[in-house]
Protein backbone atom coordinates (compact mmCIF):
# COMPACT_ATOMS: atom_id res chain seq x y z
CA UNK A 1 0.00 0.00 0.00
CA UNK A 2 1.28 3.32 -0.82
CA UNK A 3 2.43 5.76 1.81
CA UNK A 4 2.03 9.84 1.51
CA UNK A 5 5.74 10.81 1.31
CA UNK A 6 4.36 14.35 3.23
CA UNK A 7 2.48 12.45 5.85
CA UNK A 8 3.48 9.31 5.35
CA UNK A 9 -0.38 7.92 5.88
CA UNK A 10 -2.03 5.50 3.10
CA UNK A 11 -5.68 7.02 3.93
CA UNK A 12 -5.97 9.39 1.39
CA UNK A 13 -3.47 8.23 -1.16
CA UNK A 14 -4.95 7.57 -4.60
CA UNK A 15 -3.42 7.21 -8.13
CA UNK A 16 -3.07 10.37 -10.28
CA UNK A 17 -1.62 9.47 -13.90
CA UNK A 18 2.30 9.19 -15.44
CA UNK A 19 4.80 12.04 -15.51
CA UNK A 20 7.77 10.67 -17.09
CA UNK A 21 6.44 6.85 -17.30
CA UNK A 22 6.15 7.07 -13.53
CA UNK A 23 3.24 6.70 -11.32
CA UNK A 24 1.71 10.11 -9.75
CA UNK A 25 0.02 10.41 -6.83
CA UNK A 26 -2.44 12.78 -4.57
CA UNK A 27 -3.16 12.60 -0.83
CA UNK A 28 -6.47 14.04 -0.05
CA UNK A 29 -5.24 14.54 3.52
CA UNK A 30 -2.96 17.02 3.22
CA UNK A 31 -3.46 17.71 -0.57
CA UNK A 32 -0.27 17.11 -1.78
CA UNK A 33 1.09 15.43 -5.53
CA UNK A 34 4.22 12.96 -5.11
CA UNK A 35 5.95 10.67 -7.41
CA UNK A 36 6.83 6.66 -6.52
CA UNK A 37 10.42 6.95 -6.18
CA UNK A 38 10.65 3.46 -6.50
CA UNK A 39 12.24 2.22 -10.34
CA UNK A 40 9.52 0.81 -12.35
CA UNK A 41 9.55 -2.77 -12.29
CA UNK A 42 10.31 -4.62 -15.37
CA UNK A 43 7.46 -6.54 -16.43
CA UNK A 44 7.74 -10.47 -16.26
CA UNK A 45 7.41 -12.47 -19.79
CA UNK A 46 4.65 -14.61 -19.42
CA UNK A 47 4.19 -18.22 -20.65
CA UNK A 48 0.47 -17.15 -22.29
CA UNK A 49 0.21 -14.65 -24.62
CA UNK A 50 -0.07 -11.05 -23.19
CA UNK A 51 -3.83 -9.34 -22.57
CA UNK A 52 -4.36 -5.99 -22.57
CA UNK A 53 -5.40 -7.02 -18.80
CA UNK A 54 -1.90 -8.03 -17.94
CA UNK A 55 -0.63 -4.75 -19.79
CA UNK A 56 -3.15 -3.15 -17.42
CA UNK A 57 -2.06 -5.19 -13.49
CA UNK A 58 1.24 -4.05 -14.86
CA UNK A 59 0.91 -0.49 -14.66
CA UNK A 60 -2.31 -0.05 -12.68
CA UNK A 61 -4.64 1.15 -14.93
CA UNK A 62 -8.23 0.22 -16.11
CA UNK A 63 -8.30 -2.23 -19.44
CA UNK A 64 -10.27 0.21 -20.92
CA UNK A 65 -7.30 3.00 -20.83
CA UNK A 66 -4.96 0.73 -22.12
CA UNK A 67 -7.57 -0.29 -24.79
CA UNK A 68 -7.61 3.56 -25.57
CA UNK A 69 -3.79 4.21 -25.47
CA UNK A 70 -3.20 1.02 -27.68
CA UNK A 71 -5.83 2.36 -30.16
CA UNK A 72 -4.27 5.98 -30.40
CA UNK A 73 -7.82 7.96 -28.45
CA UNK A 74 -7.11 11.15 -28.20
CA UNK A 75 -8.22 11.22 -24.56
CA UNK A 76 -5.49 9.39 -23.02
CA UNK A 77 -2.43 11.58 -21.17
CA UNK A 78 0.68 11.29 -23.52
CA UNK A 79 2.92 9.92 -20.75
CA UNK A 80 -0.05 7.56 -19.82
CA UNK A 81 -0.12 6.58 -23.14
CA UNK A 82 3.82 6.08 -23.39
CA UNK A 83 4.33 4.35 -20.25
CA UNK A 84 1.38 1.33 -21.50
CA UNK A 85 2.77 1.35 -24.86
CA UNK A 86 6.72 0.46 -23.30
CA UNK A 87 5.04 -1.98 -20.77
CA UNK A 88 3.30 -3.59 -24.33
CA UNK A 89 6.30 -3.90 -25.60
CA UNK A 90 7.96 -5.44 -23.15
CA UNK A 91 5.27 -8.03 -22.54
CA UNK A 92 5.27 -8.43 -26.62
CA UNK A 93 1.48 -7.63 -26.65
CA UNK A 94 -0.21 -8.37 -29.65
CA UNK A 95 -3.76 -7.77 -30.76
CA UNK A 96 -6.08 -10.74 -30.24
CA UNK A 97 -7.02 -10.84 -34.07
CA UNK A 98 -10.01 -13.30 -33.48
CA UNK A 99 -11.28 -10.74 -30.54
CA UNK A 100 -11.43 -7.61 -33.09
CA UNK A 101 -13.05 -9.78 -35.78
CA UNK A 102 -15.59 -10.42 -33.41
CA UNK A 103 -16.39 -6.55 -32.58
CA UNK A 104 -15.94 -5.53 -36.27
CA UNK A 105 -16.76 -8.54 -38.17
CA UNK A 106 -14.22 -8.65 -40.67
CA UNK A 107 -10.45 -10.12 -39.87
CA UNK A 108 -8.88 -8.75 -43.56
CA UNK A 109 -7.21 -12.42 -44.04
CA UNK A 110 -8.02 -14.36 -47.02
CA UNK A 111 -8.57 -18.05 -46.88
CA UNK A 112 -6.58 -19.87 -49.66
CA UNK A 113 -7.00 -23.35 -50.30
CA UNK A 114 -4.86 -25.16 -53.61
CA UNK A 115 -4.21 -28.95 -54.37
CA UNK A 116 -0.53 -28.78 -53.55
CA UNK A 117 2.14 -25.74 -52.23
CA UNK A 118 5.07 -28.05 -53.53
CA UNK A 119 4.18 -27.69 -57.22
CA UNK A 120 5.55 -24.60 -58.73
CA UNK A 121 2.13 -23.56 -60.60
CA UNK A 122 0.25 -23.65 -57.34
CA UNK A 123 3.17 -21.92 -55.61
CA UNK A 124 3.02 -18.98 -58.23
CA UNK A 125 -0.42 -18.49 -57.93
CA UNK A 126 0.05 -18.31 -54.16
CA UNK A 127 2.92 -15.88 -54.53
CA UNK A 128 0.73 -13.56 -57.21
CA UNK A 129 -2.71 -13.78 -54.43
CA UNK A 130 -0.31 -12.54 -51.59
CA UNK A 131 0.96 -9.46 -53.75
CA UNK A 132 -2.07 -8.16 -54.20
CA UNK A 133 -3.32 -9.17 -50.82
CA UNK A 134 -0.48 -7.69 -48.91
CA UNK A 135 -1.30 -3.89 -51.11
CA UNK A 136 -4.47 -4.20 -49.68
CA UNK A 137 -3.91 -4.37 -46.19
CA UNK A 138 -4.72 -8.16 -46.11
CA UNK A 139 -3.30 -11.20 -45.13
CA UNK A 140 -3.33 -14.98 -46.91
CA UNK A 141 -3.87 -18.14 -44.75
CA UNK A 142 -3.01 -20.99 -47.18
CA UNK A 143 -4.18 -24.50 -46.67
CA UNK A 144 -3.34 -27.50 -49.12
CA UNK A 145 -5.50 -30.28 -50.24
CA UNK A 146 -2.97 -32.47 -50.82
CA UNK A 147 -6.16 -33.74 -54.21
CA UNK A 148 -7.91 -35.32 -51.40
CA UNK A 149 -11.17 -34.12 -51.12
CA UNK A 150 -11.50 -34.89 -47.69
CA UNK A 151 -8.62 -32.96 -46.87
CA UNK A 152 -10.44 -29.73 -48.82
CA UNK A 153 -12.88 -29.93 -47.04
CA UNK A 154 -11.53 -29.95 -43.75
CA UNK A 155 -9.28 -27.08 -44.74
CA UNK A 156 -12.45 -24.79 -45.73
CA UNK A 157 -14.17 -25.28 -42.09
CA UNK A 158 -10.97 -24.92 -40.49
CA UNK A 159 -9.97 -21.67 -42.53
CA UNK A 160 -14.16 -20.13 -41.82
CA UNK A 161 -13.62 -21.33 -38.24
CA UNK A 162 -10.38 -18.94 -37.92
CA UNK A 163 -13.55 -16.23 -39.43
CA UNK A 164 -11.52 -15.42 -42.88
CA UNK A 165 -13.28 -12.84 -45.02
CA UNK A 166 -13.57 -15.42 -47.44
CA UNK A 167 -12.38 -17.89 -49.84
CA UNK A 168 -9.92 -17.99 -52.63
CA UNK A 169 -10.17 -21.85 -53.62
CA UNK A 170 -8.64 -24.42 -56.53
CA UNK A 171 -10.13 -27.92 -56.35
CA UNK A 172 -8.39 -30.98 -54.97
CA UNK A 173 -8.37 -34.15 -58.15
CA UNK A 174 -10.70 -35.97 -55.96
CA UNK A 175 -13.34 -33.25 -55.23
CA UNK A 176 -16.87 -33.97 -56.94
CA UNK A 177 -18.60 -32.51 -54.38
CA UNK A 178 -19.01 -29.73 -54.05
CA UNK A 179 -21.40 -28.81 -50.68
CA UNK A 180 -19.14 -27.84 -48.38
CA UNK A 181 -18.42 -24.58 -50.87
CA UNK A 182 -22.56 -24.39 -51.88
CA UNK A 183 -23.34 -23.24 -48.12
CA UNK A 184 -21.11 -20.74 -47.57
CA UNK A 185 -21.37 -19.26 -50.84
CA UNK A 186 -24.95 -19.49 -49.89
CA UNK A 187 -24.41 -17.45 -46.68
CA UNK A 188 -22.92 -14.03 -48.34
CA UNK A 189 -19.00 -15.50 -47.81
CA UNK A 190 -17.06 -14.43 -50.93
CA UNK A 191 -15.62 -17.09 -52.48
CA UNK A 192 -13.21 -17.09 -55.59
CA UNK A 193 -12.54 -19.85 -57.73
CA UNK A 194 -9.25 -20.20 -59.33
CA UNK A 195 -8.04 -23.10 -62.35
CA UNK A 196 -9.65 -25.71 -61.47
CA UNK A 197 -13.78 -24.38 -60.80
CA UNK A 198 -16.87 -25.28 -59.98
CA UNK A 199 -19.90 -24.32 -62.03
CA UNK A 200 -22.16 -25.44 -59.43
CA UNK A 201 -21.71 -22.19 -57.37
CA UNK A 202 -22.50 -18.81 -58.92
CA UNK A 203 -18.81 -17.54 -58.09
CA UNK A 204 -15.98 -15.48 -59.46
CA UNK A 205 -13.86 -17.53 -61.52
CA UNK A 206 -10.44 -17.10 -62.66
CA UNK A 207 -9.28 -19.81 -65.67
CA UNK A 208 -7.16 -20.50 -67.87
CA UNK A 209 -7.68 -20.72 -71.29
CA UNK A 210 -7.37 -24.49 -71.44
CA UNK A 211 -9.01 -25.07 -74.90
CA UNK A 212 -6.97 -22.32 -76.83
CA UNK A 213 -3.80 -23.58 -75.72
CA UNK A 214 -4.31 -27.19 -76.15
CA UNK A 215 -5.84 -26.19 -79.96
CA UNK A 216 -2.23 -24.12 -80.47
CA UNK A 217 0.50 -26.83 -79.48
CA UNK A 218 -1.38 -29.25 -81.31
CA UNK A 219 -1.88 -26.89 -84.22
CA UNK A 220 2.16 -26.38 -83.85
CA UNK A 221 2.40 -30.64 -83.85
CA UNK A 222 0.44 -30.89 -86.84
CA UNK A 223 2.68 -27.66 -88.42
CA UNK A 224 5.67 -29.73 -87.95
CA UNK A 225 4.35 -32.59 -89.72
CA UNK A 226 2.90 -34.52 -87.04
CA UNK A 227 -0.03 -37.18 -87.71
CA UNK A 228 -0.61 -39.32 -85.10
CA UNK A 229 -0.67 -37.47 -82.10
CA UNK A 230 -1.79 -39.13 -79.25
CA UNK A 231 -3.56 -37.27 -75.94
CA UNK A 232 -2.41 -38.55 -72.41
CA UNK A 233 -4.92 -36.14 -70.60
CA UNK A 234 -6.28 -36.42 -67.06
CA UNK A 235 -9.63 -37.98 -64.59
CA UNK A 236 -12.45 -37.41 -67.06
CA UNK A 237 -14.34 -35.40 -64.33
CA UNK A 238 -11.85 -32.52 -64.58
CA UNK A 239 -13.14 -29.48 -66.23
CA UNK A 240 -9.56 -28.78 -67.10
CA UNK A 241 -8.90 -32.17 -68.66
CA UNK A 242 -12.06 -31.67 -70.82
CA UNK A 243 -11.60 -28.86 -72.29
CA UNK A 244 -8.03 -29.25 -72.95
CA UNK A 245 -8.77 -32.58 -75.05
CA UNK A 246 -11.41 -30.71 -76.66
CA UNK A 247 -8.81 -28.11 -77.79
CA UNK A 248 -6.79 -31.16 -79.32
CA UNK A 249 -9.90 -32.72 -81.09
CA UNK A 250 -10.69 -29.34 -82.48
CA UNK A 251 -7.27 -28.99 -84.00
CA UNK A 252 -7.82 -32.49 -85.62
CA UNK A 253 -11.24 -31.89 -86.98
CA UNK A 254 -9.63 -28.49 -87.99
CA UNK A 255 -6.75 -29.85 -90.04
CA UNK A 256 -9.04 -32.44 -90.95
CA UNK A 257 -7.07 -35.41 -89.62
CA UNK A 258 -8.63 -38.53 -87.84
CA UNK A 259 -9.68 -39.29 -84.38
CA UNK A 260 -8.29 -42.52 -83.13
CA UNK A 261 -9.99 -43.52 -79.68
CA UNK A 262 -6.77 -45.97 -79.13
CA UNK A 263 -4.47 -42.79 -79.10
CA UNK A 264 -6.53 -41.01 -76.27
CA UNK A 265 -5.85 -42.31 -72.65
CA UNK A 266 -7.43 -40.53 -69.59
CA UNK A 267 -5.31 -41.18 -66.79
CA UNK A 268 -4.83 -39.80 -63.09
CA UNK A 269 -1.50 -38.18 -63.48
CA UNK A 270 1.05 -40.57 -61.64
CA UNK A 271 4.25 -41.72 -63.11
CA UNK A 272 2.76 -45.46 -63.74
CA UNK A 273 -0.10 -44.17 -65.62
CA UNK A 274 1.72 -42.43 -67.84
CA UNK A 275 4.20 -45.19 -68.51
CA UNK A 276 1.46 -47.90 -68.84
CA UNK A 277 -0.51 -45.31 -71.25
CA UNK A 278 3.15 -44.94 -73.46
CA UNK A 279 3.77 -48.37 -73.33
CA UNK A 280 -0.03 -49.18 -74.85
CA UNK A 281 0.99 -46.29 -77.49
CA UNK A 282 4.27 -48.30 -78.42
CA UNK A 283 2.55 -51.33 -78.99
CA UNK A 284 0.06 -50.31 -81.89
CA UNK A 285 0.59 -51.16 -85.20
CA UNK A 286 1.34 -47.60 -86.02
CA UNK A 287 2.71 -46.09 -83.28
CA UNK A 288 1.99 -42.21 -82.54
CA UNK A 289 4.79 -39.76 -84.10
CA UNK A 290 3.85 -37.17 -80.86
CA UNK A 291 2.70 -37.30 -78.13
CA UNK A 292 0.91 -34.49 -75.54
CA UNK A 293 0.57 -34.67 -71.90
CA UNK A 294 -1.81 -32.01 -70.85
CA UNK A 295 0.38 -32.54 -68.03
CA UNK A 296 3.91 -30.90 -68.09
CA UNK A 297 4.84 -33.47 -64.96
CA UNK A 298 4.10 -37.05 -67.44
CA UNK A 299 5.77 -35.28 -70.17
CA UNK A 300 8.80 -35.81 -68.48
CA UNK A 301 7.88 -38.99 -66.98
CA UNK A 302 7.37 -40.01 -71.13
CA UNK A 303 10.67 -38.58 -72.19
CA UNK A 304 12.61 -40.35 -69.63
CA UNK A 305 10.81 -43.50 -70.52
CA UNK A 306 11.19 -42.78 -74.29
CA UNK A 307 15.14 -42.68 -73.97
CA UNK A 308 14.85 -46.02 -71.92
CA UNK A 309 13.43 -47.15 -74.82
CA UNK A 310 16.36 -45.87 -77.18
CA UNK A 311 13.34 -43.53 -79.00
CA UNK A 312 15.04 -40.32 -79.85
CA UNK A 313 13.03 -37.40 -79.25
CA UNK A 314 11.54 -35.39 -81.41
CA UNK A 315 12.81 -37.74 -84.01
CA UNK A 316 11.58 -40.79 -83.44
CA UNK A 317 8.10 -39.09 -81.20
CA UNK A 318 7.95 -35.62 -80.52
CA UNK A 319 6.68 -34.58 -76.73
CA UNK A 320 4.88 -31.65 -75.48
CA UNK A 321 3.23 -30.86 -71.95
CA UNK A 322 0.99 -28.42 -70.46
CA UNK A 323 2.22 -25.81 -67.70
CA UNK A 324 5.70 -24.17 -68.28
CA UNK A 325 8.64 -24.47 -65.34
CA UNK A 326 12.37 -23.86 -65.64
CA UNK A 327 13.24 -27.39 -65.45
CA UNK A 328 10.81 -27.43 -69.15
CA UNK A 329 14.18 -25.43 -70.26
CA UNK A 330 16.12 -27.79 -68.31
CA UNK A 331 15.69 -31.01 -69.63
CA UNK A 332 17.47 -32.68 -73.25
CA UNK A 333 15.66 -31.72 -75.53
CA UNK A 334 14.09 -28.59 -73.58
CA UNK A 335 10.04 -29.41 -73.60
CA UNK A 336 7.42 -27.85 -76.00
CA UNK A 337 4.95 -26.56 -73.42
CA UNK A 338 2.64 -23.80 -72.57
CA UNK A 339 3.81 -20.91 -69.78
CA UNK A 340 0.07 -20.41 -68.05
CA UNK A 341 1.06 -17.08 -66.06
CA UNK A 342 0.21 -18.61 -62.74
CA UNK A 343 1.24 -15.53 -60.68
CA UNK A 344 -0.68 -13.03 -63.10
CA UNK A 345 -3.79 -15.83 -62.54
CA UNK A 346 -3.34 -15.75 -58.63
CA UNK A 347 -3.44 -11.54 -58.61
CA UNK A 348 -7.01 -11.59 -60.86
CA UNK A 349 -8.23 -14.00 -58.51
CA UNK A 350 -7.34 -11.98 -55.31
CA UNK A 351 -8.82 -8.60 -57.46
CA UNK A 352 -11.92 -10.17 -58.18
CA UNK A 353 -11.92 -11.01 -54.33
CA UNK A 354 -11.38 -7.58 -53.05
CA UNK A 355 -13.85 -6.19 -55.76
CA UNK A 356 -16.57 -8.65 -54.57
CA UNK A 357 -15.86 -7.19 -50.29
CA UNK A 358 -15.98 -3.88 -51.76
CA UNK A 359 -18.96 -4.00 -53.27
CA UNK A 360 -20.83 -6.51 -51.39
CA UNK A 361 -24.40 -7.21 -52.48
CA UNK A 362 -23.59 -5.30 -55.95
CA UNK A 363 -20.87 -7.56 -57.11
CA UNK A 364 -22.16 -9.26 -60.07
CA UNK A 365 -19.75 -12.60 -60.50
CA UNK A 366 -17.55 -13.43 -63.68
CA UNK A 367 -15.54 -14.96 -65.01
CA UNK A 368 -12.10 -14.03 -66.02
CA UNK A 369 -9.71 -16.00 -68.89
CA UNK A 370 -6.16 -15.51 -68.75
CA UNK A 371 -4.60 -16.67 -72.12
CA UNK A 372 -1.09 -18.65 -72.56
CA UNK A 373 1.73 -18.67 -74.17
CA UNK A 374 3.14 -21.04 -76.23
CA UNK A 375 7.01 -21.87 -75.54
CA UNK A 376 8.17 -24.16 -78.59
CA UNK A 377 11.54 -26.22 -77.77
CA UNK A 378 13.33 -28.55 -79.38
CA UNK A 379 11.45 -31.82 -78.01
CA UNK A 380 8.41 -30.58 -81.11
CA UNK A 381 11.49 -29.39 -83.88
CA UNK A 382 11.09 -31.98 -85.92
CA UNK A 383 15.09 -31.28 -87.94
CA UNK A 384 13.99 -27.45 -86.78
CA UNK A 385 16.07 -25.74 -83.65
CA UNK A 386 15.12 -22.88 -81.78
CA UNK A 387 13.49 -21.59 -78.88
CA UNK A 388 10.92 -18.89 -79.42
CA UNK A 389 7.33 -18.09 -78.48
CA UNK A 390 3.65 -17.34 -79.66
CA UNK A 391 1.01 -15.64 -78.19
CA UNK A 392 -2.11 -17.71 -78.15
Amino acid sequence: MMKCSKCNSPDGVQRAGFIRGRQRYFCKLCDYHFIDQKLPRTPERRSHQTTISDVAKVLGVAPSTVSRALNGHADINTNTRQAILEVARQLDYQPNLLAQSLKSSATHTIGVVIPDIERPFFATCVSGIQQVAAEAGYRVMICQSKESYEMEVSNVQALLASRVDGLLICHARETENFDHVKQHASRGIPIVHFDRVCDEVNSAQVVLDDWGGAFAIVEHLIQEGCRRIAILAGPESLLISRQRLGGYLNALHHYKLPVEPALQVHSNFQPEAALAALDQWLALPEPPDAIFCINYRNAFDIMQALKQRGLRIPEDIAVVGYGDEFLAALVEPGLTTVNLHPYRLGQQAARLFLEQVQQKERFQPRTFVVSGDLVIRKSSLKGQGGVFALGI
